[in-house]
Protein backbone atom coordinates (compact mmCIF):
# COMPACT_ATOMS: atom_id res chain seq x y z
CA UNK A 1 0.00 0.00 0.00
CA UNK A 2 2.91 2.37 0.27
CA UNK A 3 5.97 2.95 2.32
CA UNK A 4 5.88 4.95 5.52
CA UNK A 5 8.58 5.61 8.06
CA UNK A 6 6.17 5.00 10.93
CA UNK A 7 2.65 4.00 11.87
CA UNK A 8 1.24 7.53 11.51
CA UNK A 9 2.60 7.78 7.95
CA UNK A 10 1.27 4.32 7.14
CA UNK A 11 -2.17 5.22 8.53
CA UNK A 12 -2.22 8.45 6.49
CA UNK A 13 -1.44 6.51 3.31
CA UNK A 14 -4.16 3.94 4.09
CA UNK A 15 -6.76 6.67 4.80
CA UNK A 16 -6.02 8.44 1.51
CA UNK A 17 -6.16 5.14 -0.41
CA UNK A 18 -9.54 4.28 1.19
CA UNK A 19 -11.01 7.69 0.28
CA UNK A 20 -9.85 7.34 -3.33
CA UNK A 21 -11.30 3.81 -3.52
CA UNK A 22 -14.59 5.01 -2.04
CA UNK A 23 -15.02 7.65 -4.77
CA UNK A 24 -17.04 5.82 -7.41
CA UNK A 25 -16.05 8.16 -10.24
CA UNK A 26 -12.32 7.33 -10.03
CA UNK A 27 -10.65 5.50 -12.93
CA UNK A 28 -8.48 2.41 -12.55
CA UNK A 29 -5.47 4.72 -12.96
CA UNK A 30 -6.66 6.92 -10.10
CA UNK A 31 -7.21 3.92 -7.82
CA UNK A 32 -3.62 2.80 -8.44
CA UNK A 33 -1.75 6.06 -7.91
CA UNK A 34 1.34 5.89 -5.75
CA UNK A 35 0.87 7.47 -2.32
CA UNK A 36 4.08 7.94 -0.36
CA UNK A 37 3.88 9.41 3.13
CA UNK A 38 7.12 10.31 4.89
CA UNK A 39 7.24 12.33 8.11
CA UNK A 40 3.71 13.57 7.51
CA UNK A 41 4.44 14.70 3.95
CA UNK A 42 2.40 13.06 1.17
CA UNK A 43 3.70 12.64 -2.38
CA UNK A 44 1.24 11.56 -5.08
CA UNK A 45 2.62 9.99 -8.28
CA UNK A 46 1.30 8.20 -11.31
CA UNK A 47 -1.11 8.64 -14.21
CA UNK A 48 -4.72 9.77 -13.91
CA UNK A 49 -7.41 10.17 -16.58
CA UNK A 50 -8.18 13.85 -16.14
CA UNK A 51 -7.27 17.15 -14.50
CA UNK A 52 -10.43 16.67 -12.42
CA UNK A 53 -9.14 13.36 -11.03
CA UNK A 54 -5.79 14.97 -10.24
CA UNK A 55 -7.58 17.76 -8.37
CA UNK A 56 -9.92 15.39 -6.52
CA UNK A 57 -7.10 13.12 -5.35
CA UNK A 58 -5.08 16.17 -4.30
CA UNK A 59 -8.08 17.43 -2.31
CA UNK A 60 -8.53 14.04 -0.61
CA UNK A 61 -4.86 14.01 0.42
CA UNK A 62 -5.04 17.64 1.58
CA UNK A 63 -8.11 16.94 3.72
CA UNK A 64 -6.26 14.13 5.49
CA UNK A 65 -2.66 15.40 5.66
CA UNK A 66 -3.10 19.18 5.31
CA UNK A 67 -2.78 21.16 2.07
CA UNK A 68 0.76 22.33 2.88
CA UNK A 69 1.89 18.70 3.26
CA UNK A 70 0.89 17.43 -0.19
CA UNK A 71 3.11 17.25 -3.29
CA UNK A 72 0.81 16.40 -6.20
CA UNK A 73 2.94 14.96 -9.03
CA UNK A 74 0.05 13.12 -10.71
CA UNK A 75 0.15 13.18 -14.50
CA UNK A 76 -2.91 13.53 -16.70
CA UNK A 77 -2.71 10.90 -19.47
Amino acid sequence: LGRGSNKVDFDTTVRIRKEISAAKSMSVYARNVQIITTKGRVTLRGPVNSAEEKRLIGDIAANIAGKENVDNHLEVK
